[in-house]
């Protein structure tokens, strides 16, 4: 019996003819568009993500006594005291004083003016109202 002659051809693998240095190129276009994907999700997701925590990290590190918080929990208080690095004590109801986790306050609602900004505020309202009252 003859041979069946076969219809499929062998393929080779092509170069592209070019040689040296620029072998190499094909590998570094291939990586190009991962290097580009890790580039926008950097830019769009990870920085943006990291800014938030600083900022949440430093609105947490500057609370203070009278500062009105929201727990994890959804509960809203004032803070009545900081106990230690790690823990504050928060008003969240007349006579109700909870200890919460310092991480645990997500936002801090209103920031009460210093005592030193009261006085001089105070003094103008007053006086403005004694320029209205002569008036």
């Amino acid at each position: 019996m003859p041979p069946i002659p076969s219809l499929i051809s062998t393929a080779y693998a092509q170069g592209t003819g070019l040689s040296g240095m620029f072998d190499n190129q094909g590998a570094l276009l291939q990586f190009l568009p991962l290097v580009l994907i890790f580039v926008v999700f950097y830019l769009l997701l990870i920085r943006p993500q990291q800014k938030k925590a600083k900022e949440h990290r430093t609105t947490l590190d500057a609370l203070r006594r009278g500062d009105r918080v929201v727990t994890g929990g959804g509960i809203i208080g004032t803070v009545v005291r900081v106990d230690s690095p790690e823990e504050v004590s928060v008003d969240i109801a007349d006579g109700v004083r909870v200890r919460v986790v310092r991480s645990t306050i997500t936002s801090v609602l209103a920031k009460p003016e210093p005592v030193a900004a009261r006085e001089p505020a105070r003094q103008r309202d007053q006086s403005r109202a004694k320029a209205e009252s002569k008036e």
